[in-house]
């Protein structure tokens, strides 16, 4: 059976407004299931493959800040 994850969470969203595109990442977030990493894996590539280097040095700082966060809690 051949399974593409990445194409299948692209054509459940591929309609979806911003509103709608948010309200998947904050439930998704919310919920913490892990069934939904591999959605938020493909959305922030997505938002990886749009973004300048600028953007993507913040989202390494943001990351590295809620790594360092998350591990000392």
């Amino acid at each position: 059976m051949d399974l593409n994850l990445r194409k299948a969470i692209l054509s459940n969203i591929a309609t979806n407004d911003q509103d709608q595109l948010e309200a998947t990442i904050v439930d998704a977030i919310k919920d913490g299931e892990e069934k939904m990493l591999p959605g938020l894996g493909v959305l922030f590539e997505l938002i990886w493959q749009q973004s300048n280097e600028q953007d993507k040095q913040e989202m390494i700082d943001a990351l590295e800040q809620g790594v360092k966060q998350a591990t000392t809690s």
